[in-house]
């Protein structure tokens, strides 16, 4: 053994190490940073400092490098320290008194901070906060006193002394108080009733907002007192008004009685949910002003502000309860938990508990959560200027999510506070911002603290001293310029460094040209005033020199950097850095580099020259610093002495007796010393297996000169003890011996012990059940998992034979008789590797898989070899197979032996013979397991492990298409080959029912060709729906005169069809002729086929279950590429040619598609392609004819489903044509979002809302929200916010605190898989728009966002993943895309109408009855449904009598719970004086009628009461003069809620209301029938949110004049169709449509429509008349749309006919646009009246 001690090697190591670290950490090798000084260019010293905190000035007049650089580049190029403006930040301590622990008192240190920071700068300090053990504590109890509160406050009455001894236990100095809330008295929250104003409900007091009742007080007997006066009261809607409660209680310091210096707690108890901003922003409740944050309470402690200001937004919640150092606690029941669960987390301390329905818990609640609060710490900062941001860390403490810390008390904290200016606020410079921006006193309060640390802070944006003291005119500037910081800013006309030059002076380039050059400048420069201006290459100088004569990158370079790095190149040399000096500036000007171990230079035996030593000797033992090392070789010193050491010290070794020639000088010492030398040798020494050690000192190379020391005393190993190893040898083999026997005869007892049959007693194996059901169309496996069970002993391995026969019952199931045996039949076989699997093995392309599957089929085809007519394995698998004890996660093979039915007992004994060795020639196999599967049984075995109770016998099921509609299979136990186990449940039957089927599936056709050229044959595979579901079969493909793996590649896989689906494709590879095959001209006919097998979940096969795949071999006739092998298949009868092969469509881009072919056999002349959009009829199809078999289809839709099919022609004609082909286009750039909406809340509150892009080009899957101040010019002012939107179908946002009565620029844009789109915009003032009223909101699923919050709220404040429901009038608008009023027409460019494949046939009759009232009679389509409907005619009608009432104009619901509903009404146009209303409903499906009447006409509202919950209701409401009653207003509203089981008439806290109608109809699409009528048709709506029971349609002249008409419409049909006659000729009307349901009318789709003749005239007796109508609509962007409808009409009332065509076409950039709607229709009225419609229509929901 050798061992060897270095000490200096360790330390060169180490010092490598960090010279390394010091390298990689850029000491080595500056970063290539960009210098932003430099690249800015500035041209002042103002400008320069202010582009990076970094940035100096020079200001030397004859400095000639850029003067804005960094301080030490200026100092290195020459500048002079005293020229140079560098402005520094500076922090200065204006008060710390240091914090005495002493003091039961919060304290923070320093007080008082004053710092000054340039943009971008960035300071810290250290702060130390200290909070006592103890500290004085305030807790104000804020108690919810909605009647449904009355328990808990019986409770909390009781509880006085509890909770004195709470507080007493948390500190002897405390306060509590208490305060009460309920909601707003107005409506709709408050039952304002005078009756329920003055009691709301029984014992209770009248309604109020809050009341402080005790202010916070020492005295807990008087709390208790005063708490005991308290009783209950009550409003209406559930949300209660908290958030004016808490705004009041944090800003009312004074009179809620909060001390200094004490811990602020403030316990919200409430089992409601909130209001928040904007809910007291309701039109029946007056527009509120927005909260102004002052203290409102009147001497009584009343808030008497309630009614005249909305409730406070959650961000100012959290801003001021921080302001005050209030800690919330919110004590709520399990009914409004998760509202504030989602509340308490925008604090940055609070706590939240759930209080039990009669808060008897409350005391428990308030120990747990003060016991929380007291670890937590939140420092937050106050008055923070914009231009500036700040951070708070501690080493000490951990920070939570929230941003509060975990501290402990007791202890003074330390805190780290970074104060950082920005550089830019919103895109511009902070400079620039007005100071009150720039500059502030930032307050930093950690939580509970009075005292706060106020930092004065401001941006240094001062102007350099030196442009305050600018020469104007000056001589150095040649009179020509102002001369400041050291250079001349020249005057408009004049240049140079001096202003001495004007461009209009003559050029002189002879002084730019150097002696011996002919350009000027050396042609790298220009020459401007006699002197050169050389050129740069990206923003830096390139050249430099009097003639640009030198290029700064050809100076010396240094392993390849330029100057060495460490300078820069100036006029054809280095110009190095302090610290360098060389030609390349490679050498140090310091000696640190040459210092050697003992504190000299070179160790005194050389010289330092370039940072290196030279030394005066050098060896191969000299180090960098001319010093001996050892580390150096020394073990080839150690080897090369050591034998003449052992020679001279003790005589022994190779060269025992012959010493002589050894010429050491040895000295023997007792021990060898660490300082004599570093260093030392250790041997072993064969001849006594001791180890020896020795040193040597001086110069190896000369041996005379060194001194060897040797240790006198050897370390030799003890030898007492080495007989013990022969025998401890002995002994581990004697034991090992008796464990091999044991072992054996274990194993022949457990063999011995299963023959005794008292053994097996007790243990048995059986199936778990004995009968299974199962239904057809419910598979979606063609094999059963069935379990069986071990019972008894769990010990040792039994294994169990079973076996399985189908179609048990049938008379004679067992007799094969009629079967052929020599009939060729696949088994399955199934078989455990002992290999673990992976999911490699389920992926055939992987080479794990490839290389498992040839050795499994190269084994077992070795072994069934031997079988008589066995053909080679096929279709290998893997799997797991779960429940199959400890081997379950061994890998599973399925395969498929094709073998006669004749060898099946054969194939079986093979299988368990091999099983039984546990191995298939060198494929190795876990015993126990098999399965072989025939046509109509199967066999296996399956094994129980050692304590394996249940395995799982995978048995199959054989489904077959003829199967009976009930069958049953039987599968049984036959016997237990190995262990002791007796069989229990021997028999277990499995009946399958089969079902009707729910869709069938089939290939398109029984045929196809495919070149191999194509590499890839695709056939279509088509699914019937019957019964809309999943489906699923199974594909194979199988040889005929085609060879897998020679023609095609084998394929297989399973097809599943989704809801919905009806087209899938199967993918078979095809492979290239081989060399053989063309060299003997093989022209057989290549086929295979494909099978679909295997249908599940109650799929059946259809019309062709197979198809024969033809591959054409390709052979060059005439010069014409054909196909051989078509022969047979393909030729088309009388000389016509048959379809193109392989027809292969791709999208080059989305509106352009690259179609191509092969030419089919013969000579075709040319090609003609049709394409068109998926699901438009085909006689829809551009027609396109080409010469070449390839095509590009341009000008289509984006993101669009087309189809295409191509046929061939010549002298004979068409030829056949090919197989339709699918491609789809690709995503294009989303066009701008629908028109923004705007639901004005109050002039700083608005929701907008917007419309999906009428061409989204693809999926949308976001959406950009901006937003920012304009001008009164609309210019943009101040920053631009933008928010993010990420779910595309919450296209709504809720922008909060935005500045009152200033105009706003809204943009939106939509992002797809392309790109963004363009955006819409809209600039809106608040303060001039009318306010919609509010529902009841609870936290909406809506972003809010806060327009003027700080950093803590810069992106959503609140988001809610819950779906809420709101009331009628709700801030929800439903937003109609304007862009299907400009698409509601269908691009028809093809001639022909052809014939639809659907005709519906619509009889319409309009009859014009009275004046006052039009009846309609109408039957919708097919329905049987037929009903008379009557309607007054809506809006004002002069025919009415004079001084009668209008309809009321606007109906209006408003839930106030599941029981009650507030119905208001605005007051009708009348001529006379209105008298009051008279309001009537009742149940929807009839009922009793109840009548209110309302004698005061100011009164426009109603609260109905006692109404049933989720019932429909239809009101009717009209007013009265003194002529008498107007027409009814009505209106159908449904109250949907979630009632609470205990309380019946009493909603869940925070359940939402709602009042459901359907969406708009569809677009609107106009057909004139004659000059003054025509048909309108629209779509019923996408979302009809219940059935439709008819439609409104109103019509109305677009500049006014003659009374609008109202028509209804019943029926509800995919398409209705109206005719309108009477109307004028060359006339714009406006059409609107509502559609109605049980829950009221839906929002309008409207429609503008003129008919126009080319002559002006009206119809006339002239035939063949044209008529067009044109529409232009200017879109915000370049685009213009041209709409034209084209339709044909015979009237019968004109002899010659008459042809109406109106056109609408849309262009963009020559382009077309996808449109939203698209169909084709042809219309034709017959003399008998009726209109009879044939169409084809496919609606997409972009």
């Amino acid at each position: 053994m050798r061992r060897k001690r270095m000490d200096v090697l360790p330390r060169m190591c180490a010092g490598l190490l960090f010279l390394s670290l010091l390298c990689a950490t850029g000491l080595c090798q500056r970063s290539k940073i960009d210098n932003r000084c430099v690249l800015s260019q500035a041209k002042s010293c103002t400008e320069c400092i202010r582009v990076d905190k970094d940035c100096s000035f020079c200001t030397d007049e004859s400095f000639e490098e850029p003067r804005c650089n960094l301080r030490e580049n200026l100092l290195r190029y020459g500048c002079a320290e005293a020229s140079i403006v560098y402005t520094r930040g500076e922090m200065q301590t204006q008060q710390n008194f240091s914090i005495n622990t002493s003091l039961q008192r919060t304290q923070v240190s320093p007080q008082g901070m004053f710092m000054r920071l340039r943009a971008g700068e960035e300071m810290s300090f250290d702060m130390d906060v200290f909070q006592p053990l103890e500290s004085p504590v305030d807790l104000y109890i804020l108690m919810d006193f909605s009647y449904s509160m009355s328990d808990d406050l019986d409770n909390l009455k009781s509880m006085g002394q509890n909770l004195a001894e709470f507080l007493q236990a948390l500190t002897s100095n405390y306060t509590i108080g208490f305060g009460k809330f309920v909601d707003k008295v107005s409506s709709p929250q408050t039952d304002m009733r005078p009756e329920k104003l003055r009691e709301p409900w029984n014992n209770a007091d009248s309604p109020f907002s809050f009341k402080n009742v005790i202010r916070l007080t020492s005295n807990i007997n008087y709390f208790s007192q005063e708490l005991r006066k308290e009783r209950i009261s009550g409003n209406l809607d559930a949300p209660e008004g908290g958030f004016d409660a808490i705004l009041q209680t944090a800003v009312c310091k004074d009179k809620i009685g909060w001390r200094k210096d004490s811990t602020h707690l403030l316990v919200f108890s409430t089992e409601s949910a909130f209001h928040y901003e904007a809910d007291g922003t309701n039109v029946l409740a007056g527009i509120l002003a927005r909260n102004d944050e002052h203290c409102h309470l009147d001497a009584n402690g009343t808030y008497v502000y309630d009614t005249k200001q909305d409730y406070p937004s959650v961000p100012t919640l959290v801003r001021l309860l921080g302001q005050h150092n209030i800690i919330p606690i919110f004590a709520v029941t399990n009914h409004s938990y998760s509202y504030y669960e989602k509340l308490h987390k925008y604090f940055p301390i609070s706590e939240i508990g759930v209080l039990q329905e009669d808060s008897s818990n409350i005391v428990e609640l308030l120990r747990t959560a003060f016991e929380r609060i007291r670890t937590k710490m939140d420092i937050r900062a106050d008055f923070v200027p914009k231009a500036m941001k700040t951070e708070f860390t501690s080493l000490m403490y951990e920070k939570t999510e929230s941003g509060s810390f975990h501290i402990t008390r007791g202890e003074v904290g330390k805190f780290n506070v970074r104060i950082k200016a920005l550089e830019y606020v919103g895109g511009q410079h902070v400079c620039s911002l007005p100071e009150r921006d720039r500059q502030g006193v930032i307050q930093v309060k950690p939580t509970s603290l009075s005292d706060s640390l106020k930092i004065t802070a401001s941006v240094i944006c001062d102007m350099c001293p030196c442009e305050q003291q600018q020469e104007f005119n000056s001589p150095m500037c040649s009179f020509h310029g102002d001369f400041v910081c050291g250079q001349c800013i020249c005057h408009p006309g004049w240049r140079g460094d001096t202003c001495d030059c004007s461009p209009a002076s003559s050029p002189n380039n002879e002084v730019c040209i150097r002696p011996g050059d002919v350009e000027p400048c050396s042609g790298r420069g220009e020459c401007l005033c006699g002197k050169c201006q050389c050129y740069s290459e990206d923003l830096t100088q390139r050249f430099d020199g009097a003639f640009c004569q030198y290029d700064v990158l050809q100076c010396p370079r240094t392993s390849g950097f330029l100057c060495n790095d460490r300078g820069r190149c100036s006029k054809g040399a280095c110009v190095c850095e302090s610290g360098w000096e060389g030609p390349g500036c490679e050498c140090p000007t310091s000696n640190d580099t040459c210092i050697d171990s003992r504190g000299g230079i070179c160790n005194n035996h050389g010289r330092c020259e370039c940072g290196r030593c030279i030394c005066d000797k050098a060896s191969l033992y000299t180090s960098s610093t001319c010093e001996i090392s050892y580390s150096l070789g020394f073990q080839a010193v150690c080897e090369s002495i050591r034998d003449c050491v052992r020679c001279q010290a003790w005589g022994t070794g190779n060269m025992k007796g012959n010493c002589s020639t050894c010429h050491l000088q040895l000295q023997m010492v007792e021990e060898l010393k660490k300082e004599e030398a570093s260093e030392y040798c250790s041997f072993q020494d064969e001849d006594d297996d001791c180890t020896y050690h020795y040193t040597l000192e001086g110069d190896p190379n000369v041996l005379p000169n060194t001194t060897v020391h040797v240790q006198k005393k050897k370390e030799c190993p003890p030898g007492n003890f080495l007989w013990l190893i022969p025998l401890l040898i002995f002994l581990i083999l004697l034991l090992g011996l008796l464990l091999l026997l044991c072992w054996k005869f274990c194993a022949c007892c457990k063999a011995c012990l299963a023959l005794l049959p008292c053994c097996a007693q007790g243990r048995t194996v059986g199936f778990k059940e004995d009968h299974y059901m199962l239904r057809h169309g419910l598979m979606s496996s063609d094999h059963l998992d069935t379990p069986m069970v071990r019972s008894g002993s769990l010990k040792g391995c039994d294994t169990v034979r079973w076996k399985i026969n189908n179609n048990v019952h049938k008379q004679g199931f067992t007799s094969l008789a009629a079967a052929n045996p020599k009939d060729l039949i696949p088994y399955g076989l199934s078989l455990r590797l002992t290999r673990l699997f992976t999911q490699n093995l389920v992926k055939p392309d992987t080479r794990e898989c490839e290389q498992l599957r040839k050795e499994v089929e190269e084994n077992l085809n070795d072994i069934f070899k031997h079988i008589p007519g066995c053909h080679k394995l096929q279709q290998t698998k893997f799997r797991l197979q779960p429940n199959s004890g400890k081997r379950q996660d061994h890998t599973i093979v399925d395969t498929v032996l094709t073998a006669p039915r004749s060898a099946k007992p054969e194939i079986i004994k093979v299988m368990e013979k091999h099983v039984a060795h546990e191995a298939f020639n060198d494929l190795k196999v876990s015993p126990g397991y098999y399965t072989v599967t025939s046509d109509q049984d199967a066999h296996g075995m399956v094994e129980f492990q050692e304590a394996v109770e249940l395995v799982d016998v995978r048995v199959p099921l054989f489904i077959r298409e003829d199967d009976d509609d009930e069958k049953q299979l039987q599968v049984e136990a036959i016997d237990v080959p190995t262990g002791i186990a007796e069989i229990g449940r021997r028999i277990v039957s499995i009946t399958i029912i089969k079902e009707q089927a729910s869709s069938l599936i089939t290939f398109l056709q029984p045929a196809y060709s495919h070149s191999r050229f194509d590499k890839l044959a695709k056939i279509p595979v088509l699914r019937e729906i019957i019964d809309n579901g999943k489906s699923q079969v199974t594909y194979r493909t199988r040889d005929l005169t085609a060879k897998n793996g020679r023609d095609y590649i084998f394929t297989e896989g399973d097809l599943v069809f989704q809801p919905g689906e009806t087209r899938k494709e199967v993918q078979v590879p095809l492979l290239e002729l081989t060399e053989i095959d063309t060299l003997l001209h093989n022209y057989q006919l290549k086929q295979f086929a494909i099978d679909l097998l295997h249908p599940k979940y109650g799929t059946k096969i259809g019309r062709y279950p197979q198809t024969t795949v033809t591959i054409a071999d390709p052979e060059v006739v005439d010069g014409v590429s054909s196909m051989t092998g078509l022969g047979q298949v393909s030729q088309s009868p009388k000389g016509r040619l048959s379809a193109p092969l392989n027809p292969n469509a791709k999208a080059l881009s989305s509106r352009e598609i690259s179609f191509s072919w092969f030419p089919p056999p013969g000579k075709p002349l040319g090609y003609k392609v049709k394409y068109w959009i998926q699901g438009d009829p085909e006689s829809e199809a551009h027609l396109i004819d080409v010469k070449a078999p390839s095509v590009e289809l341009s000008n289509l839709y984006p993101f669009c489903d087309y189809e295409m099919q191509v046929c061939a022609y010549n002298t004979m004609g068409e030829g056949a044509y090919s197989d339709i082909i699918h491609c789809h286009t690709l995503e294009d750039v989303p066009s701008e979002p629908g028109r923004l909406a705007f639901n004005v809340v109050s002039s700083t509150v608005t929701q907008l809302s917007w419309a999906e892009p009428a061409e989204t080009n693809g999926e949308i899957t976001a959406y950009e929200v901006s937003y920012g101040l304009v001008n009164e010019d609309n210019i943009p002012i101040g920053p631009v916010k933008k928010v993010l939107v990420e779910d595309p179908k919450k296209r709504m946002v809720l922008i909060e605190n935005l500045r009152e009565s200033q105009p706003y620029r809204y943009m939106v844009k939509a992002r797809n898989g392309a790109g963004w789109g363009p955006e819409r915009e809209a600039t809106i003032n608040l303060a001039t728009q009318p306010k919609r009223p509010m529902s009841i909101p609870i936290i909406p699923d809506v972003p809010i966002i806060d327009a003027e919050g700080g950093e803590d709220y810069d992106s959503y404040l609140m988001y809610s993943a819950d779906v809420l429901r709101s009331a009628a009038g709700s801030k929800h608008p439903s937003v109609s895309d304007d862009s299907e009023h400009l698409l509601n027409g269908r691009v028809d460019f093809f001639p022909g109408s052809g014939s639809g494949t659907l005709t519906r046939t619509t009889n319409t009759s309009y009859h014009q009855l009275s004046s006052h009232m039009q009846q309609e009679h109408r039957v919708m389509g097919s329905s049987s449904l037929t009903r008379d409907y009557s309607t007054m005619l809506m809006g004002h009608d002069s025919r009415l009598p004079l001084g009668v009432p209008d309809t009321p104009t606007r109906l209006v619901f408003s839930a106030l719970g599941p029981t009650s509903l507030k119905v208001s009404w605005q007051e009708p146009h009348c001529d006379k004086e209105v008298q009051g209303y008279s309001v009537h409903y009742q149940l929807l499906n009839g009922g009793e009628v109840h009548r209110l009447t309302i004698p005061n006409p100011s009164q426009n509202s109603v609260v109905v009461e006692d109404l049933l919950p989720n019932h429909s209701y239809i009101f009717k409401v009209k007013a009265q003069s003194e002529e008498g009653w107007g027409p009814e207003r009505e209106g159908v509203i449904t109250i949907e809620s979630q009632v609470d089981p205990q309380s019946p008439l009493s909603p869940v806290p925070g359940s939402p209301f709602t009042l459901s109608t359907p969406s708009a109809p569809g677009p609107l699409v106009f057909t004139a029938l004659s000059p003054d009528s025509l048909q309108l048709s629209w779509e019923r709506p996408r979302k009809p949110n219940g059935s439709i029971l008819g439609y409104m349609v109103t019509c109305e002249m677009l500049h006014g004049g003659g009374e609008p008409r109202n028509i209804y419409v019943e029926g509800d049909n995919p398409e209705t169709t109206l005719t309108v006659p009477h109307l004028n000729e060359n006339v714009p009307y406006k059409f609107k449509v509502q559609a109605k349901t049980t829950q009221g009318f839906g929002p309008e789709r409207e429609g503008i429509i003129t008919i126009e003749s080319q002559d002006g005239g009206t119809f006339s007796q002239f035939g063949g008349q044209q008529y067009m109508r044109e529409e232009v609509y200017n879109f915000p962007t370049e685009y213009t749309t041209k709409t034209s409808i084209s339709h044909s009409s015979l009237d019968p009332h004109f002899t010659d006919g008459m042809l109406l065509t109106t056109q609408r076409v849309e262009s963009a950039s020559s382009t077309l646009t996808k449109q939203v709607t698209k169909e084709f229709v042809s219309r034709t009225v017959m003399s008998s009246g009726t209109l009879t419609k044939q169409m084809e229509r496919q609606f997409y929901e972009a």
